[in-house]
């Protein structure tokens, strides 16, 4: 059986100002998704899933699928409306994609065992892809899931605010993620919004990135849970998401599922803005000449 990474690319990017999946970073115009991927097939991982606009498609082959292809076994899933659970209803107008955990709903076809599930545009580091290939072929199984837990000053631009899960940890085990919108660099401290104030909140607090290790079932629990994100868009058709953290943390509630934390002390990058574009390609370009990765990267 396949070890599967489930890339998530279907976002739109509007903060950004463009397609980031694809936006060169690396010293050779290598994109964050190439890294992760390069990462994950040194682990161990022989599949992977892009979950796509198919708006998109030609152009993200182009730039990254095709080269990717030749690597590893790729396939494509189209995140779009036509793709829900039978009565769910689309608000008329909407053209926001419907959230992450809608595009792993639109996966069910293609998943048959373990899968880690990754964002296209966060360089996660290396050891972490080691760890996921692990838990998937040693100790996943129904409703026993993981989550690759980021040190929260790991994880902040100094562009503006930034979206987390903040996690609740005990005896090494996730017991809910809880949804911040808005953190960020304050005055020397971190802080987040949250009751129309901005409060502090500890730099070392555990955070998702979207880096999760999955079985099948969590594809039926999602199912399960549309007839609730129906409620939500009922008051914000137009925006309201449906989140993989808001399902888990859902579940672990419920006490439907439980969730291994696994922690990463790697440095995270990413572009949640333009102006993260050249501290990040400065920080990838220092991962080569620590001999991190092989130039090429692909032989």
């Amino acid at each position: 059986m396949s070890t599967t990474l489930v890339v998530l690319a279907a976002g739109m990017g509007s903060r950004y100002g463009g397609l980031k999946q694809i936006d060169p970073i690396g010293p050779n115009g290598e994109v964050i998704l190439e890294l992760s991927v390069y990462d994950a097939i040194q682990a161990g991982f022989d599949k992977v899933v892009f979950i796509i606009k198919k708006a998109i498609e030609k152009e993200f082959k182009e730039a990254i699928g095709d080269k990717l292809s030749k690597q590893v076994q790729v396939e494509y899933v189209f995140q779009d409306f036509a793709c829900v659970p039978e009565g769910f209803k689309v608000p008329e107008g909407r053209e926001k994609p419907l959230g992450t955990a809608h595009a792993l709903y639109c996966c069910k076809d293609v998943l048959d065992g373990p899968f880690a599930v990754i964002n296209s545009d966060d360089y996660y580091g290396q050891s972490c892809f080691k760890t996921l290939y692990d838990f998937l072929n040693n100790e996943a199984s129904e409703h026993h899931y993981a989550m690759v837990g980021y040190v929260l000053h790991n994880t902040l631009t100094d562009h503006g605010s930034v979206a987390r899960g903040q996690c609740i940890v005990e005896n090494g085990k996730l017991v809910n993620v809880i949804e911040r919108t808005k953190i960020e660099k304050r005055d020397g401290k971190v802080q987040l919004f949250l009751d129309n104030e901005w409060q502090d909140i500890d730099p070392n607090t555990l955070v998702s990135m979207n880096m999760w290790a999955f079985t099948p079932d969590i594809i039926d629990e999602i199912t399960k849970k549309f007839e609730e994100f129906q409620q939500v868009l009922e008051n914000d058709p137009m925006k309201g998401e449906f989140y993989i953290p808001n399902v888990v943390g859902e579940l672990l509630r419920e006490h439907k599922c439980d969730v291994k934390m696994l922690e990463s002390h790697d440095k995270w990058y990413g572009v949640t803005y333009q102006e993260d574009k050249e501290s990040v390609k400065e920080g990838i370009a220092s991962l080569y000449k620590k001999g991190c990765y092989p130039e090429p990267l692909w032989k």
